[in-house]
């Protein structure tokens, strides 16, 4: 474009609008029309599955308490993160929140890796008082978590919710759902292999360490140590099919 037709473009607000408005809307079509021709824009990864009712409780109790506003859930592929945390973190890891709890800030540690990394027992100290178990820390206490009983009889609706916008939860999962959450916390053990069917990889016992009631703690626990165990990274190939 010569210099005088571009002075026209600059001596007129409108057209120049006009101008900017038809190339943002090309880009736009270019970007958005080929997602109309795709079933999905997250690509499946082998182990990934829907969360247990007692985990999904427990990441309702994440989200309520804040947790996600000092720690992230997404280790980005830098070499500092990656030998810090762990593989960088993928988009199939988080198909099933709502929302995620990716993010770009940190007072703590990132939690995608969490999984199995520490304890139950040291779990629950760092809950009643971080600073027993990380003399730095400046994460306040949740003592309460461990003494208020887990309220789930509205458990069978939260999955059914999930479903709605997405999460594959089947009707028998969703019926079933309040007798897996105790399940999984180690109440009782009828229906135990149809459970660990429904959902590979979940972890079975107390994690609160009161086998007698079902607190709160109980659930955070649970999904804290589910976080980052899903997908085995040992068979990972982030350029071959990893579809389920």
């Amino acid at each position: 474009m010569s210099w005088a037709k571009h002075q026209i473009l600059e001596k007129s607000s409108i057209l120049m609008l006009v101008m900017i408005l038809i190339v943002v809307a090309i880009g736009g079509l270019v970007e958005i029309a080929p997602l109309f021709w795709l079933s999905s824009t997250i690509e499946k990864v082998k182990g990934m599955r829907p969360y247990t009712p007692l985990e999904l409780a427990g990441r309702d109790i994440y989200v309520r308490e804040g947790c996600y506003v000092c720690h992230s859930q997404m280790i980005r592929s830098l070499k500092d993160e990656v030998e810090r945390y762990g593989h960088y973190s993928l988009a199939a890891e988080s198909m099933y929140d709502h929302p995620f709890q990716w993010g770009s800030k940190r007072t703590g540690p990132d939690l995608a890796r969490l999984g199995g990394k520490y304890s139950d027992e040291w779990h629950r100290a760092h809950m009643i008082d971080p600073r027993a178990v990380v003399p730095e820390s400046v994460m306040p206490g949740y003592p309460f978590l461990a003494e208020r009983e887990l309220g789930y009889d509205d458990i069978e609706d939260r999955l059914r919710v999930n479903a709605i916008v997405g999460v594959p939860y089947s009707e028998e999962m969703i019926a079933a759902a309040r007798t897996d959450l105790e399940l999984q916390a180690g109440v009782g053990t009828e229906g135990l292999e149809a459970f660990l069917a429904a959902y590979p990889k979940a972890q079975v016992r107390s994690f609160d360490g009161n086998p007698d009631r079902l607190s709160e703690l109980d659930a955070l626990i649970a999904y804290m140590q589910m976080l980052g165990t899903l997908v085995d990274f040992a068979s990972f190939d982030a350029a071959g099919p990893n579809l389920r």
